[in-house]
């Protein structure tokens, strides 16, 4: 079969699809729901992952799961992987995470619930509405009769609310090799989708001193805290040299008691930036200043703790172009906002293959007791994603695809 002869579903098709399949969006989010699933939790991280392979399977995927590794001797689920095989030859991976931020116990405290229009219940939002939509979106288009990808991939992932350790790898893989990736965070509040996301570093400053007795022999000391003190000065003064650049020493610990020259002081950085250039350029100059003390006899040692790339607008400003055209087919006035906020789409897009995030539901106070979706968008959202699956599986091969 070739593209020529395969029915493009128009919106007003689409639309009507995910309208009538709308009551199985709302029987995944509920089931999803009900199972306890934080990050830390990886029995219950495990039970969603088994569910959502007998609910792809049933839909009409291969799936298989990939076991991760334990990281600080903190243990994860797994990484499920759904494949559905179509007649084209771009290769669409829709990722979302399994994990939420919620204790055991928090399903049956706030069930799944639905009044005036919104859904309730612990990880509706984030992001289990947007693996239900992920799997909403696939019926739509096999209702639909379109099957011009070359492959139609879910993936999802079970730690990243807490960063990601254990699956960013298999996640990078996979993205490596796709040619367009939606990440199904949910849309913000009032329906953006998210164009770009700051990245985000974390690093730990040891500053080593010499004690000695303050009132006594205080030239022999090496005060530690007064290293951490310009260190602290002259990071924070780092803050705002770049465009939505932000640079913030949240602790600094010196000391034991008040007769004793401080040998020891540590300082904890967060550094966010829009550019990776403006990201690294921060760390380097972190690095240099370790380097060269300003209290004689001070060592400082700067370790990075995490770094995670920004999502850059140029990655994906061409699809945000396309969502923004598409939404307008289905009576939606679309916008696209960035975020300081850190989501799976910073990993993806850095290896180089066209992202797009905040392609799930409308929805709102993620991680709170108050989290919501609105339900009453939820089909043209739903279309909306299996519009862009449409476009992006027409794409010739060149136009299309990101670094592989």
């Amino acid at each position: 079969m070739t593209e020529s002869i395969i029915a493009v579903p128009t919106a007003e098709i689409l639309l009507s699809s995910a309208r009538s399949l709308d009551h199985a969006f709302r029987h995944d989010l509920a089931a999803l729901v009900a199972i306890d699933s934080g990050s830390q939790h990886a029995a219950g991280v495990e039970a969603v992952a088994v569910w959502c392979t007998e609910r792809l399977a049933q839909e009409g995927f291969s799936v298989s799961a990939h076991e991760t590794e334990p990281v600080g001797g903190q243990a994860y689920g797994p990484v499920i992987i759904a494949r559905r095989t179509g007649t084209g030859t771009n290769r669409v991976l829709l990722f979302a995470h399994m994990d939420t931020v919620f204790d055991q116990g928090e399903s049956a405290k706030r069930p799944y619930s639905e009044h005036a229009g919104r859904a309730y219940g612990p990880g509706v939002s984030d992001d289990k509405g947007g693996i239900a939509a992920a799997f909403a979106a696939a019926r739509v288009l096999a209702d639909s009769g379109w099957d011009g990808f070359g492959e139609l991939v879910i993936a999802l992932t079970p730690d990243e609310e807490v960063g990601s350790p254990a699956s960013r790898a298999i996640l990078a893989q996979l993205a490596s090799t796709s040619d367009v990736a939606f990440c199904m965070e949910c849309a913000r509040e009032n329906g953006d989708i998210v164009g770009s996301r700051k990245g985000v570093a974390d690093v730990h400053i040891d500053v080593r001193g010499r004690t000695a007795h303050s009132g006594v022999e205080p030239e022999r000391g090496v005060n530690a805290a007064v290293e951490a003190a310009h260190l602290l000065l002259e990071l924070q003064a780092l803050s705002g040299s770049a465009p939505g650049l932000s640079v913030n020493v949240g602790t600094i610990a010196a000391g034991s008691r008040v007769n004793i020259v401080p040998g020891s002081a540590q300082l904890t950085v967060e550094v966010r930036a829009e550019r990776i250039t403006d990201l690294v350029g921060v760390l380097d100059a972190i690095d240099e200043r370790a380097r060269t003390p300003h209290v004689s006899g001070a060592v400082i040692t700067a370790k990075r703790l995490d770094v995670c790339p920004p999502l850059e607008i140029d990655s994906t400003r061409d699809l945000a172009r396309i969502a923004t055209r598409l939404a307008a087919d289905l009576g939606v006035n679309l916008q696209v906002a960035a975020t300081g906020g850190v989501s799976d789409a910073n990993f993806v897009a850095a290896t180089g293959v066209s992202t797009l995030d905040g392609l799930g539901p409308i929805g709102g106070g993620d991680h709170t007791d108050d989290e919501w979706i609105d339900l009453t968008t939820v089909p043209q959202r739903v279309a909306l994603l299996s519009a862009l699956i449409v476009e992006v599986s027409r794409y010739d091969d060149e136009s299309s695809r990101g670094a592989r």
